[in-house]
């Protein structure tokens, strides 16, 4: 009897929720793509759409293809993966960029890379350390995993950087490391963002520091808005309040077609234009569900490894998607980050297709454990970076027999 092959494999809800995403990123920047084709990148919105269509294809074919190598191999890969990635970020550093561009062929932004190699590398040294967590030298060695790639993202990518730090130091709270060094990390790191945001604030346009201009200037127009300005936030929040709680209906964007990031930094405030809140409330609800799903099935996975993979991954798309909505509705100042599997494609889309592939493996290999469970067989052997969770609780580490 022939076996019949699922090529949507995995996790159901979270497979639902990426159609619904991209559905709502097709028609969403096919409304907003016109202003930037035509003037920034001197081409039709049609030839714009039609690239962002294939990112968006191309995104099911990474998650159906790496989802079906198992989540273990992603392990020693993230070695590697985390080696090739703070390469990267060092000479992007040094050359003041953001963007690796081989002409020609394509250009990508390696911060998005190391956004989830460093999830799925710090996943795997909490679990190869799991006997050691209690040790401060084990938190300290985590730590400096962490801070090594931040610092040469933060120069020219701040949210970015701030983005990965935050992520990580949440995976290493749910790895269960040393509770008490992490709690007095996290006031001295609470510390230090109010101090630095202070000194941005009054003195960003003075140090001339990386970007530090740019900084001060945003923090400065968030907090103190000139209404008569025109600009993106300005715009944005005018799209908002013409969007009210139902919209004015698909397609009738007037700030989408004036403004130079409606379809990757502004798109969510575009989108509320159109639908309204009520939509906005939906798209909100997906993010939280696919976080949700997530926790689920890091809580299903009998390997420590697999579970904090997905938890960190989880958690970097559902923070990503928390700033960029906050930026929309002017709750944050502007820090460039996309929404994600909605805003314009590019590499970004693909690299975060590639950590919810990790997440669909995970999710493959939790069905294969529950059926063999069923079948009272021997269960998939558990790589030695693994710890065993009897209880599949990820969520209490201090119940877990390591």
């Amino acid at each position: 009897m022939k076996r019949k092959i699922n090529i949507l494999a995995g996790d159901t809800a979270l497979w639902v929720i990426f159609i619904l995403m991209s559905v709502i990123s097709l028609v969403a920047v096919y409304s907003t793509i016109g202003f930037t084709a035509i003037n920034d990148y001197h081409t039709t919105p049609r030839s714009m759409f039609i690239r962002h269509l294939e990112f968006v294809a191309g995104s099911f074919f990474v998650i159906i293809l790496l989802s079906r190598v198992n989540y273990r191999f992603y392990s020693k890969l993230s070695m590697y993966g985390y080696i090739i990635s703070l390469i990267l970020v060092i000479i992007v550093a040094i050359m003041q960029t953001r963007w690796i561009r081989i002409p020609g062929l394509f250009s990508f932004q390696p911060s998005e890379l190391a956004k989830i190699m460093l999830m799925i590398f710090l996943a795997r040294n909490i679990a190869i350390n799991r006997e050691r967590l209690d040790e401060s030298s084990t938190f300290w060695i985590l730590l400096a995993t962490i801070v090594l790639v931040c610092a040469f993202v933060v120069g020219e990518n701040l949210s970015t950087a701030l983005l990965m730090f935050v992520a990580s130091y949440i995976l290493l709270f749910f790895g269960n490391v040393n509770r008490s060094m992490w709690w007095r990390g996290f006031f001295i790191f609470l510390a230090l963002g109010v101090v630095a945001f202070a000194i941005i604030y009054f003195f960003g346009d003075k140090m001339d520091l990386f970007r530090s201009t740019t900084w001060g200037h945003r923090l400065q127009a968030w907090l103190h808005p000139n209404p008569e300005e025109l600009n993106q936030e300005n715009m944005a929040r005018m799209a908002v309040a013409r969007g009210g709680f139902t919209g004015n209906g698909i397609g009738t964007t007037i700030h989408g077609r004036l403004m130079t990031q409606a379809h990757n930094d502004f798109i969510y405030s575009i989108i509320i234009e159109e639908v309204g809140m009520l939509g906005a409330i939906v798209i909100f609800l997906l993010y939280a569900l696919f976080y949700f799903r997530c926790i689920r099935i890091a809580h299903a996975c009998k390997g420590l490894f697999g579970s904090l993979s997905v938890a960190g991954i989880g958690t970097v798309i559902f923070l990503q998607a928390l700033i960029n909505m906050s930026v929309a509705v002017g709750v944050l100042p502007v820090t460039g980050q996309t929404l994600p599997f909605i805003s314009y494609g590019g590499s970004s889309y693909l690299f975060l297709a590639g950590g919810v592939a990790v997440i669909q493996s995970v999710a493959i290999d939790n069905k294969k454990q529950r059926q063999q469970a069923q079948q009272q067989t021997t269960p998939i052997a558990v790589s030695p970076e693994e710890s065993t969770l009897p209880n599949n609780d990820m969520l209490n580490p201090e119940n877990e027999k390591i």
